[in-house]
């Protein structure tokens, strides 16, 4: 990884810190929880933080070969948006948005999430972009 791609990620890890600072309630714990799950499941994911403009301020993005996931925080919900998530099986049902591409799983204030689960999903995600890349 060259030098600049560090500090990138250092400062994509930094923004979502922040942000779950900055969120103080269920969804920051969340966030906090599915980004160590994300991390546990692959230890080379890369953080990232996307689509910054004037009226939003940036999404986190897990990335390997590609990207894997966004974090997305709505009042009601922290969305968890996969890229390719339509192409991934889902023995377990954690997604609970549909898509012809994209696959979200929508968590709840009070929700549990199927550790395991999620960590075979982050990890399949992952396989995905490397057998696209071949």
């Amino acid at each position: 990884m060259k030098s600049s791609d560090s500090k990138q990620e250092e400062n994509a890890s930094e923004l979502i810190s922040t942000k779950i600072k900055e969120l103080g309630d269920w969804r920051g714990q969340t966030l906090v929880k599915v980004r160590r799950l994300i991390k546990e499941a692959d230890p080379q994911i890369v953080e990232e933080w996307k689509w910054a403009k004037p009226t939003s301020p940036g999404t986190p993005v897990w990335s390997h070969d590609g990207g894997i996931c966004t974090g997305e925080t709505y009042k009601s919900a922290v969305k968890l948006t996969f890229f390719k998530g339509a192409s991934l099986k889902d023995p377990s049902g954690l997604f609970t948005q549909p898509g012809t591409v994209r696959r979200a799983i929508d968590i709840h204030e009070g929700d549990t999430i199927d550790e395991a689960a999620f960590k075979k999903l982050i990890q399949a995600a992952v396989a995905l972009n490397r057998d696209r890349k071949k």
